[in-house]
């Protein structure tokens, strides 16, 4: 089992980052990464991919988002060759973005009828093939040096077989917001696990009934990351669960079809070294950039300047 290629999800318009998501996609959104140079979220997320060992990605975007996305990275690497092309790092900057819209592909969301849609909106692109899956606003930040999120998820995915889940053990306060799932820790595989049930956005009480898991901390549960790989037997799944809606007229979501997986007992769970930021909540992109800043090159200068900000506060 090879993973060669990656799924990004950027459909959504971002209505709890509005205004500013009403002109500009939110994936475009620029942030400082761990190399110390500013980019837009949807390269980050591409690079994130790519480290991981894949070599085509395809961005499932809204009607009119393609070229949009590629004007503006014609625009950038233009913009680097004519202002910075006797530096080192704006040479570099523009070879990986050229090579970075040579291995893009485009599907389109024609309307947003749920993530799992959104996933099935990939489905010739990724045919039968295995693929890495990630969302267009979550960044990934390893604890792993060397080895990114991807690479870590892949690199299980690819010894195993089949479908795997990244998790994170995650306080049962914040469990409304992502699946959860529960399974049993595989012997001689640390942090891997067969998943059982998953639920999306579950209760309290739902969670304590059937997603506690022995071995984690009290209060705790291993909830989803916002990075899967996921073989092509998904897409089967999600058609047959599109075909079903058509007479309720329900969101298409990913987890049923991911409970469907654990059913058939071909999927997996890993517990990520790693932790992810959601840049649509309250402060995520903040978080975001706290995190990369504090992951990268530049980590003493951000401490630095962290450091007088917080003095600053305290004298006023």
């Amino acid at each position: 089992m090879s993973i060669k290629k990656a799924v990004i999800t950027a459909a959504a318009r971002g209505s709890r980052l509005y205004p500013v998501s009403d002109t500009v996609q939110k994936a475009m959104l620029p942030i400082v990464d761990r190399d110390g140079i500013t980019k837009p979220v949807i390269q980050v997320i591409a690079e994130e991919a790519l480290s991981g060992g894949v070599e085509e990605v395809c961005i499932v975007c809204a009607p009119g988002d393609e070229p949009r996305y590629l004007d503006a990275f014609r625009s950038l690497a233009k913009n680097l060759s004519a202002k910075e092309n006797k530096r080192d790092w704006s040479e570099i900057q523009v070879r990986k973005i050229k090579d970075l819209m040579d291995r893009l592909h485009f599907r389109v969301q024609e309307e947003t009828l749920g993530y799992g849609h959104a996933v099935l909106c990939a489905q010739d692109y990724v045919k039968d093939d295995s693929f890495l899956l990630l969302l267009g606003d979550h960044l990934y930040v390893s604890d792993v040096a060397e080895m990114g999120c991807a690479k870590q998820l892949i690199s299980v995915a690819e010894q195993e077989g089949g479908s795997v889940s990244a998790v994170n053990e995650t306080p049962e306060y914040l469990i409304g917001k992502y699946g959860t799932l529960s399974g049993k820790l595989l012997p001689h595989k640390e942090g891997v696990y067969q998943v059982e049930t998953i639920l999306e956005k579950p209760s309290l009480s739902q969670a304590e009934l059937l997603l506690q898991m022995p071995g984690l901390k009290l209060g705790y549960y291993l909830c989803i990351f916002g990075m899967h790989v996921l073989d092509g037997g998904i897409i089967k799944l999600l058609q047959e669960g599109f075909d079903a809606r058509k007479s309720t007229q329900e969101e298409l979501m990913l987890t049923p079809c991911l409970q469907k997986l654990a059913e058939q007992g071909s999927y997996l769970a890993l517990d990520m070294k790693g932790r992810r930021y959601d840049l649509s909540s309250g402060y995520g992109l903040f978080q975001a950039q706290l995190a990369l800043g504090l992951a990268g090159t530049e980590k003493n200068e951000m401490l630095n300047k962290l450091v007088h900000l917080l003095a600053e506060d305290q004298r006023k």
